[in-house]
């Protein structure tokens, strides 16, 4: 067996299944706020789109490249939505769909981390989505955590990463908009981060999953930073972006990676080999959805109107912020974050996850250590019954 399995910790829903092993002493209905599964329903002429190719679409090989149509439909997506240059992005040469971008972002540090190359480093933000820690370990390269506190409003210090840090990093994974914190890295912080990996010679891989789900500016992305830099070529930089939270289709596993096209041409070779293509029916499904933009207007507009019930319910016993992006609270509590999640769940059968699943001690800190997660994905009337219940059990501390 690979040793470094031996180094991949419990992914957070073990942990938390552990921590809530005894059931629930309430009787009240189970509300489970701890994943970010999205429970919007799933627009129909997304779901007509695949029921309409299944039964053409299943009898050939889909190619791992993707189809043309998914590509094209991809490309005119990122252009529109990033203001990018109309000739700046080839769709044969600068995308690849994948299936979710869960696997891809694992995929990815295998294809490109060089583990003859002296004591490599993958740079992650901390709290962080645990693929993360495990592409890196799998990949032979060693996790390198940049606490996200809220002294620096939940973003990496960049700039208090030594020289010698930069100088061994193969790769930084980002995550703009943040899981779990919703915070969005402005254009100067990702240009920053461009100059980085040009003068360290690193790639930067930037896990935009959440780019759609924002209050009101739409969050600025890496390839936009590459242009406002003249690096119409993305030179180091990628992208990994996904249907699951914008369209409310997790269950379909539909994104893509984009940038960088000699990477590209890379993973495409890597990912021949891992066998790992879209189905057709979930292509065509896929060109539906990338195609418009009404349906992720209005999805959007349900988690702002779950923001606006839950903050006045909490504000008065929790330190609640209300996030730029994401669907996420990330809030202080005012006990232990696991004993907190435990009981929540024994005394109102709400389920939320403890921040420290969510992170590492790193430079003497654990920053997920006294907070919570709380995904605002169920609907509405769900969320608020769920956020009194919270509000009731921290009065009864």
């Amino acid at each position: 067996m690979n040793p470094s399995l031996q180094l991949l910790q419990p992914y957070p829903f073990e942990k938390l299944a552990q921590l809530n092993s005894v059931p629930s002493s309430s009787h009240l209905r189970a509300i489970n706020l701890s994943l970010g599964e999205p429970q919007h329903a799933t627009p129909d002429f997304i779901v007509n789109a695949m029921n309409s190719a299944v039964i053409s679409k299943l009898g050939k090989y889909p190619s791992t490249k993707g189809s043309e149509n998914l590509r094209s439909s991809i490309a005119h997506w990122l252009t529109r939505r990033f203001k990018l240059p109309t000739d700046s992005i080839d769709s044969n040469q600068h995308i690849l769909p994948v299936n979710g971008t869960r696997e891809a972002l694992f995929a990815f540090a295998q294809c490109v981390i060089n583990p003859q190359r002296p004591e490599p480093l993958v740079l992650m933000p901390n709290p962080f989505y645990q693929i993360y820690e495990g592409a890196a370990l799998l990949a032979g390269a060693q996790p390198y955590f940049l606490n996200c506190l809220e002294s620096t409003q939940f973003q990496s210090d960049f700039t208090a990463v030594p020289e010698n840090v930069w100088a061994r990093c193969q790769l930084l994974y980002i995550c703009s908009p943040n899981n779990p914190s919703g915070n969005v890295l402005d254009l100067e912080t990702l240009q920053n981060l461009i100059e980085y990996a040009n003068r360290y010679d690193f790639i930067i891989a930037s896990d935009e999953c959440y780019s759609e789900i924002y209050a009101n500016q739409p969050p600025v992305g890496l390839l936009e930073a590459c242009v406002a830099l003249g690096n119409c070529d993305y030179r180091r930089c990628v992208v990994f972006h996904s249907l699951s939270k914008r369209s409310s289709v997790p269950g379909l596993r539909s994104g893509f990676v984009a940038g960088d096209a000699e990477i590209m041409r890379q993973f495409l070779l890597y990912r021949t080999y891992h066998g790992c293509a879209m189905p057709l029916a979930v292509q065509a499904a896929s060109v539906a959805a990338w195609a418009d933009e009404i349906h992720v207007a209005a999805n959007r507009a349900l988690y702002q109107k779950k923001f606006d019930a839950i903050m006045d319910i909490l504000a008065p016993v929790m330190s609640v912020t209300r996030p730029p992006a994401g669907f996420y609270l990330w809030t202080k509590t005012p006990i232990a974050d696991d004993q907190f999640a435990r009981e929540l769940f024994q005394q109102q059968n709400v389920t939320v996850l403890p921040g420290r699943f969510l992170s590492r001690i790193a430079h003497g800190v654990n920053p997920g250590q006294n907070r919570i997660r709380i995904a605002l994905v169920a609907p509405l009337e769900v969320c608020v019954e769920a956020a009194y219940r919270i509000r009731f059990f921290i009065e009864s501390l």
